[in-house]
């Protein structure tokens, strides 16, 4: 009998990831989740406010990503570890759902062409070039210091690579494809950024690097973000919907995505970007072990 896998998920409490959680629950695999609350609020990510029965065998830590001392250790022994953290606005979320700050604030702050103190797109450059210690990036202070750079880019190249130097054998990244109307162009490519140094600094470790879009003209990353248009659009009163057109309805179920992304994990012979053909042969895989 082969040993049981273990799976460590970054954003194991938000939409996507409790999926993947729950989806790598399934098969029987020791799960841990690691996110800045711990555990999620099941009516933000569920239709229910209770934990659900396949929770309970999940291992809800604490940790922000931006402090690898905390959460170094949880990577021991790990087979797969997964990024499914990002941000679709650059706002303080606290801020725009309590009203302290509004979303038209929000949106203004996310399609800016650039950010002050971008820095390089790889973060262990900086690292060299300036002889500083790791992880070589300063943990924001709020959440309203939260960039897409940051969150979407240097977060996931930073936990790359923790894993590849605890012997992990498969990363699973949440990516993004290029051509996405309804998201700012620096959302997909700082995820393109990540992308493509995780996949050169760290050849020893199968990455994966998940993507979906609609015959990749019209792509949103596979994360929360496959809400992402009916979740603007309900900020914003309605007023962006003939904006985001048919951005505002989600291309595939989260439940079908999680499911496709243990399928990949597991299996070796799936490597670099994966999009919407291939992730519905996967999900229809997986689904199809689950009645065996």
């Amino acid at each position: 009998m082969s040993a049981t896998k273990r799976i460590v998920v970054f954003g194991g409490n938000g939409f996507l990831g409790s999926r993947i959680c729950r989806a790598a629950v399934a098969r029987n695999w020791d799960v841990t989740s690691v996110s800045r609350s711990g555990t999620p609020h099941w009516s933000s990510v569920t239709s229910s406010p209770s934990p659900p029965s396949w929770s309970h065998k999940v291992s809800w830590e604490r940790g922000d990503i931006f402090r690898p001392a905390q959460w170094t250790p949880l990577l021991h022994n790990a087979d797969y570890v997964v990024h499914s953290l990002g941000i679709l606005l650059e706002a303080d979320y606290k801020g725009v759902i309590s009203g302290r700050e509004s979303p038209i604030s929000g949106l203004k702050k996310a399609f800016s062409p650039s950010h002050a103190g971008a820095h390089s797109p790889n973060p262990l450059e900086r690292v060299r070039e300036q002889g500083a210690r790791e992880p070589g990036i300063e943990p924001p202070s709020s959440p309203a210091q939260l960039t897409y750079e940051m969150m979407n880019r240097d977060s996931a190249i930073l936990l790359a690579k923790e894993a590849a130097k605890e012997g992990v054998k498969a990363f699973g990244y949440v990516s993004a494809a290029a051509g996405a109307p309804v998201l700012p162009s620096r959302y997909v490519t700082t995820k393109r950024e990540a992308e493509a140094v995780v996949a050169r600094e760290f050849p020893e470790m199968r990455g994966p690097p998940f993507m979906y879009d609609k015959s990749r003209g019209v792509t949103m990353g596979v994360a929360a973000m496959a809400t992402a248009g009916s979740v603007v659009n309900g900020l914003t009163g309605g007023v962006l919907g003939g904006f985001l057109g048919a951005a505002v309805t989600k291309p595939l179920k989260a439940d079908l995505v999680a499911d496709a992304v243990v399928e990949a994990l597991a299996d070796e012979s799936i490597k670099g970007p994966i999009e919407v053909p291939q992730l519905e042969e996967l999900a229809t895989r997986a689904w199809r072990k689950s009645m065996v």
